[in-house]
């Protein structure tokens, strides 16, 4: 996370490791040492500790002035991901505790992604026409195994290819097309135009409970931020496990690629999800 805190352990607390004539030779600085320089060496740029100084001593933030705050926090030489971090009252290691699932957000993550597609006939036809990068059958499957895997930030398949899609379950894993996340459907070229329209957003809890997800960039208004946020939290809300006992939105913080995190109250994030 952003707000990693700068580690300062001594040099003593580093396993001693034997030095030989290869090790030195390589770089001129033995591993023994390498590592203690790496373990005395802060996590963040200068930059980003100056950052941190600036804010103010509030724990936790109304969500408007947080979102317009991580604007000015994006002082990188790129346009940043603004990213939000959600802390559920789930566990993930139960079956039925698992939240998983996607959202339309109404401005978009602005990132366009690459997307693949397993599916033949008319619906083949209909992926490309909707822009797909990539659209096949046993070809693509030949081309994945071939490969040991999808160059692609996102697999989607028509139902009647999953038999042949599931053959790829050990190579894929994370990238294998699920009817939860939305990536099985009949209605294929729609799915693609949301996808490489950059409006589909996808959640799915991790195993700490933590959802991760963009909901824009800094070059976003604070407005169209805070609408993309309204629309994850009230999907995420929506997508509560009847098993999930207590609270259930139990942290949640807003930071950009390269910025330190800013905490959310949780009473006022709460009332977005209420009024989505």
């Amino acid at each position: 996370m952003a707000d990693t805190e700068v580690s300062t352990a001594p040099a003593e607390t580093v396993p001693a490791v034997l030095e030989t004539g290869e090790e030195k030779a390589k770089t001129g600085i033995s591993t023994a040492t390498r590592r203690r320089n790496k373990v005395n060496h802060a996590r963040h740029s200068k930059r980003f500790l100056d950052l941190e100084k600036s804010l103010s001593r509030v724990s936790v933030h109304e969500p408007m002035a947080a979102l317009n705050l991580i604007k000015t926090l994006s002082t990188a030489k790129f346009n940043e991901t603004i990213e939000v971090a959600i802390n559920l009252g789930v566990d993930p290691r139960h079956g039925d505790q698992m939240v998983r699932g996607t959202t339309s957000l109404p401005h978009g993550t602005g990132k366009s992604r690459v997307v693949w597609v397993f599916a033949r006939g008319d619906k083949a036809a209909d992926a490309s026409a909707a822009g797909a990068d990539l659209v096949g059958a046993e070809d693509l499957l030949e081309r994945i195994q071939k490969d040991g895997g999808a160059n692609c930030d996102i697999l989607v398949a028509t139902p009647d290819m999953m038999p042949l899609v599931g053959r790829l379950g050990q190579i894929l894993k994370a990238k294998m097309p699920n009817p939860k996340a939305g990536t099985v459907s009949p209605n294929i070229a729609q799915v693609v135009r949301d996808i490489k329209a950059a409006t589909r957003a996808e959640y799915r809890v991790d195993k700490n409970g933590i959802i991760h997800a963009a909901i824009g960039k800094a070059d976003f208004t604070a407005e169209q931020l805070s609408e993309n946020f309204a629309a994850l939290v009230s999907a995420l809300v929506k997508a509560k496990p009847s098993s999930s006992k207590g609270k259930y939105l139990r942290k949640v913080s807003l930071t950009s690629t390269m910025g330190p995190s800013l905490a959310l109250d949780l009473l006022e994030v709460q009332k977005i999800a209420d009024r989505g």
